[in-house]
Parts: C-alpha cells; sequence; structure tokens
C-alpha cells in the first residue's frame, strides 16, 4: 500500500481594506518612516477596524474564496483547523465560528495557537489526518486580529503587527508532490520574552491589569531576534540536507514575516540568494499565524508543479520549525 501524501491544492486570503502607514502611524506615536524601514522592514500593514468584527471575519472571507476558487463545496469540508493568538473569544474556538460564517456544518473544527509558528503547526496537524487516511479534504486557515493586542502607545512593538488571514485546502496528493518533511520544535524558556501579560488564568483581566496595560503584545527585541535567527535557520538546514535540497535547487524559502532583518539573516545562512525568498513584510507586517499562507497566495502565479518549497517559522512559545513542500500544481492556470 502506498503511503498518503497531503497536498496544498489551494491558496486564499483575505485582508482588510483599512491600511495604516508608517507616516499615518508617526503620527500616533514617537516614530517615522525611516526608523520603521531600517530596524523592521515593513512600510504599511492592514487594520480590521470595523466595530463587532474579528479574526473570524478575515478567515471566513478567506475560507470563502478558498472553497470558491477550487470548486469545493461546504458539506465536503472533512475539518477546519484555525491557528490564531488573537480569538474572537476565549471560547467557543474561532474554527468554529468560521465554520458558521461559511456554513461548513458538523465538520470537525478546533483552533491552534502556537505563537507565530501557528499556521505550520496547524499545516503539520492537518497534514497527519489526510495521511492517515481519515479525511479527504482539511482546511488551515491562519487569521489573526493582532491590532486587537498592540499597544499604540509602544513604539517598538506597534508599527510590527497587522491583521489578515491565509487558507489552504489539504488533500490526498495524486503524486509525489506534496508535504514531505517537517522539523517542529519548541522551548518554554522563551515565554519570558515574548507573551502577553494579563487576561489568561494566572492573571485574570482586571482594573488593574487594563490600567497598567498588561493585555498588549510584551516583547523584548534583543533576545527574540537571537532566537529566531539561530532556530530557523537551523531547522531550515536540516531539513533541507534530510531531503537532498541544495541552495541550487531549493526553489523557493516560504519565511515568517516578522522582521527583514532576521528574514535577510535566515536566507545568509541557509546559503540562497534574495531572489529565493518571499518577501511581503513591507506590505502587511507579521500577520502572526497568517504570514506565510499570505505569502504562498502572493506568490501562487509563480509557483510551478514541482517546486522546492521551504516554510520556516518562529514564535512565541518559543516555538519554531520548518516544512518541505514539493509544491502540486501550476500557480498560474489558477484563478486569482
Amino acid at each position: 500500500m502506498n503511503k498518503i501524501i497531503a497536498t496544498i491544492s489551494g491558496v486564499a486570503a483575505a485582508l482588510p481594506d483599512y491600511i495604516l502607514t508608517n507616516e499615518e502611524l508617526s503620527t500616533m506615536v514617537d516614530t517615522t518612516d525611516e526608523w520603521i524601514m531600517t530596524r523592521i522592514g515593513i512600510k504599511e500593514r492592514h487594520i480590521l477596524r470595523e466595530p463587532g468584527t474579528g479574526s473570524s471575519d478575515v478567515g471566513a472571507k478567506a475560507v470563502l474564496s478558498l472553497l470558491e476558487k477550487t470548486g469545493t463545496k461546504v458539506e465536503e469540508i472533512d475539518l477546519v483547523i484555525c491557528a490564531t493568538v488573537t480569538p474572537d473569544m476565549q471560547f467557543p474556538a474561532t474554527a468554529n465560528i468560521i465554520c458558521d460564517k461559511v456554513g461548513i456544518k458538523d465538520a470537525f473544527a478546533f483552533d491552534l495557537n502556537a505563537g507565530c509558528s501557528g499556521f505550520l503547526y496547524a499545516l503539520s496537524t492537518g497534514c497527519k489526518f489526510i495521511e492517515g487516511g481519515r479525511y479527504k479534504k482539511v482546511i488551515v486557515v491562519g487569521a489573526e486580529k493582532m491590532s486587537s493586542i498592540v499597544d499604540y502607545q509602544d513604539r517598538a512593538t506597534c508599527p510590527i503587527f497587522g491583521d489578515g488571514s491565509g487558507a489552504v485546502l489539504l488533500e490526498p496528493s495524486k503524486d509525489e508532490n506534496g508535504i514531505i518533511d517537517e522539523l517542529l520544535q519548541s522551548d518554554g524558556v522563551g515565554r519570558v520574552h515574548l507573551h502577553q501579560k494579563a487576561g489568561g488564568s494566572v492573571k485574570p483581566a482586571s482594573h488593574e491589569t487594563v490600567d497598567a496595560r498588561e493585555h498588549f503584545i510584551y516583547q523584548e527585541g534583543q533576545p527574540v531576534f537571537k532566537w529566531a535567527v539561530s532556530k530557523m535557520a537551523d531547522v531550515a538546514v536540516e531539513v533541507m540536507k534530510r531531503n537532498n535540497i541544495t541552495p541550487e535547487n531549493l526553489n523557493w524559502l516560504v519565511p515568517h514575516q516578522a522582521n527583514m532583518r532576521i528574514i535577510e539573516a535566515v536566507a545568509k545562512r541557509m546559503g540562497i540568494s534574495p531572489s529565493q525568498v518571499m518577501i511581503n513584510i513591507q506590505k502587511y507586517g507579521n500577520t502572526t499565524s497568517a504570514t506565510l499562507p499570505l505569502c504562498l497566495w502572493e506568490w501562487e502565479p509563480l509557483l510551478k508543479k514541482g517546486d522546492n518549497l521551504i516554510l520556516a517559522t518562529f514564535g512565541a512559545g518559543f516555538t519554531w520549525g520548518a516544512i518541505y513542500i514539493k509544491w502540486g500544481y501550476d500557480g498560474n492556470k489558477t484563478n486569482n
């Protein structure tokens, strides 16, 4: 019996209409376009501003677009995994809310939180249900409203994050192309450097925690930077080595879009050229669980069947990982 391989058969995305530029941001906090571009590499980011909207709204739009694009009916979907650190609410799961908004009934659905590594962790999880023969059609969606936990008085973190969503459809592969290998890791010692101080069971919301602005992102930049460069590069290189992928036959590195300097440092350590790296951080910022599918969506027209892709990420936890994909279809034949 041949081993079942999971493959990505379609990708879609959704972004809020409002764009927050560096120029506008500089009127809100003590920063400049030059400072942001030099240190982070972000020019603008999309922000979900409509009252009463959350991660499920951009997530649902991405999933609806994916279903239409791939000609998939809602009743065909077996499983929906939503990677997010900004759920609509503590419970129910944002995946359940997305399913309700798009009309998916009776499917297995749950959320997964692995910081900025969420999409890669969710992709790996979804693959297991395909590879085990349990399911035929799985949706993995990364959906974030990072603006809901960004402190726009903190000049160090507020330029970094944006809102958005990306989704992929996983199906059994009809050939040798698909998700081939992975290396996912974590180390909880990193939690002190990147977290949200209040709002959980250890420190529930109170007047004191709100007044102390403890419901926003807390990040220590230097240790996060050093860990991210080292760990993303290490797992990416390891996955390349054990699959005989060289810099010459790697078509694309798809890195988490956290910081331009991190991306450049990882690519350098992998020995690849800038032309092999998917970068759109300048337009969208760090959308956490949505960065990787947003890259795949934007580069899809350039992807060819059989292309070698390495997806690499790093996030709060600390969590990190890399996945090797042999791309399953010619992107220029899809309806974008």
